[in-house]
């Protein structure tokens, strides 16, 4: 068991890709689905599926990974994880990160939920940096 679940999630989903595999499982929490929400609005993942089992505890989140057709290269270039549990990352809207210019997204975990980037600045709040996507 890890003690960074969201280090974990990204994980498994940047093995996923450089396997070549089109579905990943990753087991579930609320912080893991919303990311993977976040993922599946900015185009970076297809869809997803919480699948609760019912003799089990714990529920699984299937996604289906996006590639080019033509290329065969995935969506999703690099997932790096910014503030992580021995040094936490926080950013104010006047020090928000802009990831690669604006081509990829920071996800942040603010008072309002976890926001990307954009969404945060529009909503006028800073908060935990958690991980860049592009």
């Amino acid at each position: 068991m890890t003690t960074d679940p969201i280090a974990d999630y990204l994980t498994r989903i940047r093995n996923a890709i450089a396997a070549g595999h089109k579905v990943v499982e990753i087991p579930a929490s609320k912080i893991k689905v919303r990311l993977t929400e976040i993922l599946q609005e900015k185009g970076y993942i297809y869809k997803h599926k919480v699948y609760t089992n019912p003799g089990k505890v714990s529920s699984v989140i299937k996604v289906l990974l996006k590639y080019d057709r033509q290329t065969k290269a995935a969506a999703i270039v690099k997932l790096k994880r910014i503030s992580k549990p021995g040094l936490r990352k926080y950013a104010t809207i006047a020090t928000m990160p802009s990831v690669i210019n604006g081509l990829g997204i920071a996800i942040l975990s603010t008072s309002k939920g976890i926001l990307s980037d954009k969404e945060a600045r529009k909503m006028h709040v800073g908060g935990e940096v958690l991980c860049y996507v592009y």
